[in-house]
């Protein structure tokens, strides 16, 4: 299978833009420095799936545990599970799985999930 685009994992509009470029509309914009700073070593050719977990990993230093227990304003934090290792395709490839918990909070007023609420 192919490696899935920056649309189908940021939704539709999300693209790579070129440096200087300018966007049709308003939106998130990470500049690579950032990406790099989190461990993507060449953001211009890296997968979506690569884009994601460097934004994960640069908000895990910042969404802490220990700050989402002092900043009452905080209401997402990122923890480390536990590596473990899988077997996949037909030729039972060993691959190791890190884990990254999101944890998001808000006072309980319901069961859905709603970005505005963070």
């Amino acid at each position: 299978m192919p490696e899935k685009t920056i649309a189908q994992i940021f939704g539709t509009g999300a693209s790579r833009l070129a440096s200087g470029a300018t966007t049709p509309s308003g939106g998130l914009f990470i500049p690579d420095s950032a990406l790099i700073s989190a461990g993507l070593a060449t953001p211009s050719t890296a997968t979506a799936e690569g884009h994601l977990a460097a934004i994960v990993l640069q908000a895990q230093t910042v969404l802490t545990q220990t700050a989402f227990g002092t900043d009452t304003e905080q209401s997402i934090y990122v923890s480390s599970g536990f590596s473990s290792f899988t077997t996949r395709g037909t030729d039972n490839q060993s691959y190791r799985v890190d884990q990254l918990t999101f944890n998001l909070a808000k006072i309980d007023s319901g069961s859905t999930l709603d970005p505005d609420n963070y």
